[in-house]
């Protein structure tokens, strides 16, 4: 990735935050090395700003990650990949992105917010298995070529998705490899399997294949989403139990979708962030802690 290009896209993170949020990041990072996965002569990248002070970003020509590493005292090691949703049209950078980074931070757990290409945005030519999905596994293995740089331990690196993140992230628990071994790029030598996956009132897919060596699951969504979407995450934990692979699911009772982290989430639901980091710690995949 060029020096112009490099700018260009911190600059467009660090308008894309809310107030505060741009002193956390560590760096903006290209998922490739060159510009061979941006799309020259669509438009650029934008991002609104809802009537409630959220951004959202659209036109996502090229993958990137947000770095924000935990403070060195109470690191754990852990890593999470936080993937924001959008209907795969827009990407809903803050109460799937950039406050969950934060809260992981603050309890030792790096985290790596994704802007992925978008598959349903208008005029795109990228897929979601192709593209969005590949984006995703790029991040995984980056992420663990570069662990000894971040303290990350490259045998905790997870997922956590939201909505369309959230397909993705079930998309990545099953389509996953250990890595080109004869790859020229080392990062393409790492693994694309994620640790541990949450996946946050995910879109559905339909077809999905489990195996014994699908990774742990944490499944959360409202009882009053969509049907499918209830309706789905009940049955990946159905199948999860029946494959015995660790799962733990939660439904919240008069919970719609799209909820994210925000500080107005009103009862419960507003619990889930600490469900999710007790559900790390008892799984082993915080470290000592």
């Amino acid at each position: 990735m060029n020096q112009r290009a490099r700018f260009a896209v911190i600059a467009g993170l660090l308008l894309a935050q809310p107030a505060g949020a741009a002193n956390r990041v560590i760096e903006v990072q290209s998922l490739y090395q060159n510009d061979a996965f941006s799309v020259p002569g669509t438009n650029p990248e934008t991002v609104r700003v809802t009537e409630q002070g959220e951004h959202v970003v659209s036109n996502v020509g090229q993958g990137s990650i947000a770095i924000y590493l935990a403070p060195r005292k109470i690191a754990t090691g852990a890593a999470v990949i936080v993937v924001p949703g959008g209907g795969h049209r827009e990407l809903w950078m803050d109460h799937e992105g950039y406050n969950v980074a934060a809260y992981l931070n603050e309890h030792g757990i790096a985290a790596f917010v994704l802007k992925y290409r978008l598959a349903r945005a208008p005029g795109s030519s990228f897929t979601i298995e192709g593209d969005a999905l590949g984006d995703l596994k790029r991040a995984l293995r980056l992420v663990r070529s570069q662990a000894g740089k971040t303290g990350v331990n490259p045998h905790e690196v997870g997922v956590i998705g939201f909505s369309a993140g959230g397909q993705l992230a079930a998309l990545a628990a099953t389509r996953f490899d250990a890595g080109d071994a004869a790859a020229t790029d080392p990062v393409e030598r790492e693994s694309s399997r994620p640790d541990f996956v949450a996946l946050i009132y995910p879109g559905p897919w339909p077809d999905l294949s489990f195996t014994a060596d699908t990774p742990p699951l944490f499944l959360l969504c409202g009882g009053d989403d969509r049907p499918e979407v209830v309706t789905g995450i009940a049955n990946i934990y159905l199948r999860a139990r029946e494959l015995k692979i660790p799962a733990e699911l939660h439904i919240y009772d008069h919970v719609g979708h799209g909820f994210g982290l925000r500080s107005s989430n009103p009862g419960p639901v507003a619990n889930w962030p600490r469900q999710f980091v007790d559900w790390l710690a008892a799984g082993k995949f915080l470290g000592n802690r």
